[in-house]
């Protein structure tokens, strides 16, 4: 029996033994959403991958939701090395995408392929970076030299400052035009993929509709291709609960929980017993 099916909860397909961005590819084709999710340690990436998430994005957002930073313009390109590298290790089936961080292709395509390679000996099996068609070069470069690349329009994060905080963008006719531009000159590119952040559910779809190559969507809509969530919001362990975010768990309640339990029954020499003590 092949492993060349697609991507999807078909029950007549056969789920290959490793995502690449064919399977992707071949999910769109087919109508299937695909899943995607961020991580950045070795226990988040194999629960993930147990529970069939085709996609593990080491995203920048490691600088806020990990390392304490208030911007992921904070995250550097060291920090995405350690963290690409911890995921990439623990796992075997899930596509594993890699963010180049702030300062690290915004000076031109050298720039972009010496940090991308590094990426790549981490671990990275694809790289994302923030922009449209005027880092078409730094996308040329990177796909010229085998890295496979996934765009990231509409809210980009890295610029958050220059976009005056956490905006939807597209609303109007003209920045929604710029961004189908924008779209079609990554895919002309070389662009595998596109993620797209804070779009209205309409003109993400007409983006999806457009493009040949797959969406991901985050505060995108329903008709992106794809999904993508920061674990720890998903897992309702972060306490963010913004419009386009679901928590399907309370990990953060449940955490404390534990904490406060533990905490109690040292306070009342009640941990540890005899059980959990060597004679």
């Amino acid at each position: 029996m092949s492993t060349e099916s697609p991507v999807g909860p078909s029950s007549d397909a056969v789920r290959p033994a490793k995502i690449r961005l064919r399977h992707l590819q071949r999910a769109k084709q087919k109508g299937r959403p695909f899943s995607m999710l961020t991580a950045y340690d070795q226990f988040s990436a194999r629960a993930f991958e147990e529970a069939g998430i085709e996609v593990l994005l080491v995203g920048d957002s490691v600088g806020t939701t990990v390392l304490g930073h208030a911007s992921t313009t904070a995250t550097t390109h060291q920090d995405m090395l350690t963290f690409t590298g911890a995921v990439a290790r623990s796992v075997t089936r899930p596509l594993v995408l890699a963010d180049l961080a702030f300062g690290t292709y915004e000076s031109g395509p050298s720039d972009a392929l010496r940090h991308g390679v590094e990426l790549v000996r981490a671990g990275a099996e694809a790289v994302k970076l923030e922009g449209g068609a005027e880092i078409a070069p730094q996308v040329r470069a990177l796909v010229g030299a085998g890295i496979p690349v996934i765009g990231h329009l509409g809210f980009t994060p890295q610029s958050v400052n220059a976009l005056s905080g956490h905006r939807v963008q597209g609303r109007d006719e003209a920045t929604a035009a710029k961004l189908r531009r924008d779209a079609l000159a990554l895919q002309e590119a070389g662009a595998a993929g596109v993620v797209l952040e804070l779009v209205p559910a309409e003109v993400a779809g007409e983006l999806t509709e457009a493009l040949a190559i797959p969406t991901i969507g985050i505060g995108a809509g329903p008709r992106c291709d794809g999904q993508v969530l920061v674990w720890q919001d998903m897992a309702g362990l972060s306490g963010f609960h913004g419009t386009f975010v679901k928590a399907f768990a309370d990990l953060g309640d449940q955490l404390r929980d534990a904490a406060q339990r533990y905490r109690a029954e040292v306070g009342e020499r009640a941990y540890p017993g005899p059980e959990h003590s060597f004679e």
